[in-house]
């Protein structure tokens, strides 16, 4: 028996295994949650530098791209050895301060590599050994660095949610959930969905009430998920954001003022609707005697 058919026989352990795994990708979640933006700008002030006639900035700037430099202490500059980055573990061990400099390290760097190996453990445990486990890997993953960077930085990168919302589109030519033409009507419908508000909401305030990235992101959960599932997607992704505005509002003392980024709230209901849709309409539908 190779290992393979170890893994399709052996549940517990494929479970353990991804979590290990989302352990692993939730540490480089954290690199990519803090570097994309930064890459992002300087592309963007490259760009503006180049329209300009300006010279560029890259020779006074260090290298910078997801894998290298190595990680860094912000503080000291003290490079991060690889016992020292050991998903969870090393933070245990240094007791969340730096081993140079003895500085604090935020408490959000080992709950990133929790929360992304419990999600990873949770969806082996419910479709095995599949092809359906690895695409819902890959989709949760992209859900929660987009998530993380739009909480930051209110951006929703291109080049996590364009290539995500291709995927999705070319996944329904396979047997693993939706059809192609329910994929291609929740790409088009969960773009001009939001699209529609906005407009309708500049139009009557003069203001924008939400960025074109979560145009992008509706339609690629409505790629990956079909069009049926984009009104239970807007639902939660209200509640959601209703639930925890309110709370940063009375706990943090949040000006309410502020805008707040929907991109969190719409990852958080996809995801629910990708593992639970079903079951929630069924629900729905049986409680309204249909």
């Amino acid at each position: 028996m190779n290992f393979i058919q170890v893994l399709e026989s052996n549940l517990g352990l494929l479970v353990v295994l991804t979590g290990i795994l989302g352990l692993m990708v939730g540490s480089f979640l954290n690199v990519v949650v803090y570097r994309l933006p930064i890459m992002m700008q300087r592309a963007w002030r490259q760009e503006c530098l180049e329209f300009l006639e300006q010279p560029a900035e890259s020779d006074n700037l260090e290298p910078l791209n997801l894998l290298l430099p190595g990680s860094k202490c912000p503080q000291c500059n003290h490079a991060i050895s690889a016992l020292e980055n050991i998903p969870v573990l090393s933070y245990l061990y240094l007791k969340g301060r730096c081993s140079a400099c003895k500085s604090k390290i935020s408490m959000r760097y080992p709950l990133v590599e929790i929360v992304t190996g419990v999600c990873s453990a949770y969806v082996a445990s419910r479709y095995g050994f599949t092809l359906i486990t690895a695409c819902t890997l890959l989709l949760s993953w992209g859900l929660i660095a987009l998530s993380l960077i739009d909480f930051d930085t209110q951006l929703l990168p291109d080049s996590i949610t364009l290539p995500l919302l291709w995927l999705g589109l070319l996944l329904s030519l396979l047997p693993l959930g939706v059809t192609p033409e329910a994929s291609i009507l929740g790409a088009a419908f969960g773009y001009l969905s939001l699209w529609s508000v906005y407009w309708l909401f500049k139009l009557a305030t003069g203001k924008e009430g939400m960025g074109h990235g979560d145009f992008k992101l509706l339609a690629m959960l409505g790629a990956w998920l079909g069009w049926q599932m984009l009104p239970l997607i807007i639902l939660l992704s209200a509640a959601v954001g209703a639930i925890i505005g309110i709370a940063l509002i009375i706990l943090q003392g949040r000006d309410k003022n502020i805008p707040i980024p929907f991109g969190p709230y719409l990852a958080i209901a996809g995801w629910i609707a990708l593992l639970w849709g079903d079951s929630i309409n069924r629900a729905y539908l049986i409680s309204v005697g249909l």
